[in-house]
């Protein structure tokens, strides 16, 4: 008598994610070509182009210098929190320089170009700093307590 296979459910749900995201593709791509001009696609096309040699031509190549850096200068325990928040900031600032560019260039009825993106980045990237701070000064306090505690159980198990 054969045993009946299990159902791997992470497979299930993998397969079913892969099909809502081809269902999506699909739609957006219908979309895509029905309601934008042709002019407007061609010149998307050589904004994804432009995209590209800019991603795999700078950032990518200064990503790799800055992991190399942090790899070689900065401390094995710290250098995550580093990370986390270099990632974090540099999110925030891609996001934030095309409203600082833009910045005074529409009339005030677009209300949401008439805040100081400038000003509220830095506060964005202050406040990333901070909390990188906080949870490295954790980590540290929970190592040295980790620590403590292991030197004072040894001493415990070795008194006589």
């Amino acid at each position: 008598m054969s045993r009946a296979r299990p159902i791997d459910r992470v497979l299930l749900a993998r397969r079913a994610f892969a099909v809502a995201g081809v269902a999506l593709l699909a739609y957006g791509v219908a979309q895509l070509f029905l309601v934008v001009a042709w002019p407007d696609l061609v010149l998307l096309a050589l904004w994804l182009a432009g995209a590209l040699v800019v991603h795999d031509g700078l950032l990518s190549p200064l990503v790799l210098a800055v992991a190399a850096a942090l790899r070689r200068f900065v401390p094995a325990r710290g250098r995550g929190f580093l990370q986390l928040a270099l990632v974090a900031g540099s999110m925030i600032t891609v996001i934030a320089l095309p409203m600082i560019y833009l910045e005074g260039s529409q009339p005030p009825e677009k209300a949401i170009l008439l805040q100081r993106y400038g000003v509220n980045l830095t506060v964005l990237l202050g406040l990333v700093g901070v909390v990188t701070l906080v949870l490295y000064a954790v980590r540290v306090a929970s190592d040295a307590r980790s620590t403590r505690a292991g030197a004072e159980g040894a001493a415990r198990t070795d008194a006589p």
